[in-house]
């Protein structure tokens, strides 16, 4: 007797030289396959990791933080230097436009809308003399008074001022 052909008595698949049948993975309840060398666990985070982003999150709040306080409280700049920018330019206006009893002032359009400019009472540009005001709307100067100015203010009181001629 003679040795056997090679492939002679093996099962189908080695017999024709395919590839061994590959068992399925073995799978866990509710059909979840379990991964080749068994359960993974989660990577483990660093303490180090978790003290540096606490960090990081309290540097930038606090920046903040400090920032909205600093621009608040700080005399020199911020909100405080906003605030006096705004109160000079009003002084300004009210001393250019905003006469005073006694004051000597030139009146631009007064048959328009009058804009009272103050002025030194002996330049030449002098033409009236503020001698009263009245508050309270449509007041009406008295005959001793040359003329007459009636502000009715949306957002602030109604007045009126009365000058004489320089």
């Amino acid at each position: 007797m003679s040795a056997p052909p090679p492939y002679q008595n093996q099962p189908p698949h080695q017999q024709y030289g395919y590839a061994q049948p590959v068992q399925p993975p073995v799978q866990q309840p509710y059909g979840h396959p379990q991964p080749p060398g068994g359960p993974q666990r989660p990577p483990q985070r660093s303490p180090l990791r978790g003290l540096i982003t606490a960090l990081v999150i309290l540097a930038v709040f606090g920046g903040g933080a400090w920032y909205v306080w600093d621009y608040n409280t700080n005399p020199n700049g911020g909100k405080a230097k906003k605030e006096a920018e705004q109160v000079a330019r009003r002084e300004a206006a009210d001393k250019k436009y905003n006469p005073k009893i006694g004051d000597c002032v030139k009146v631009k359009d007064p048959e328009g809308e009058p804009v009272t400019l103050i002025v030194d009472c002996g330049s030449a540009d002098a033409e009236y003399k503020l001698g009263e005001r009245l508050d309270g709307p449509a007041q009406k100067c008295g005959p001793k008074w040359d003329y007459g100015i009636e502000y009715v203010g949306r957002h602030t009181a109604s007045y009126t001022l009365c000058f004489s001629k320089v």
